[in-house]
């Protein structure tokens, strides 16, 4: 299911996509729309025009997982300002997380996190001679 969602790849689409469109329709889309492998095991997320639906296309190896997910109060937001153009939009899984939790990510702000040895590049460990 989604459960190796910090390896997958995560493209939303930027124009809305009809919800009434299920697993043939919605990989028509990927591939014509998004020119992306709908089978490629990453993710493909759709938004309906209203903002109120959101739909997650998957190919697990064996089959096609749709996740469907209806938000009772405000809508989804894309995570960034599309440039004109561009088909879809790549997120990572915690942006994916927040996004289907109706947080808007066009105002939200990442804090800087700890990355092993950016302190001790920061500082001069050796003893003094």
């Amino acid at each position: 299911m989604l459960s190796p969602l910090g390896a997958v790849q995560v493209w939303v689409a930027v124009e809305p996509v009809d919800m009434r469109k299920g697993f043939d329709g919605l990989s028509a889309v990927v591939r014509q729309t998004l020119r992306r492998d709908p089978m490629s095991g990453e993710l493909f997320v759709f938004i309906n025009r209203r903002r109120d639906r959101v739909k997650i296309l998957y190919w697990d190896r064996s089959g096609w997982v749709i996740f469907y997910k209806r938000i009772e109060r405000g809508s989804f937001k894309l995570p960034a300002r599309p440039e004109p153009g561009q088909r879809s939009l790549e997120l990572d899984a915690a942006e994916l997380a927040l996004l289907l939790e109706g947080i808007d990510l066009v105002d939200a702000k990442r804090r800087p996190r700890w990355v092993p040895g950016s302190h001790r590049a920061a500082l001069d460990l050796r003893p003094n001679a």
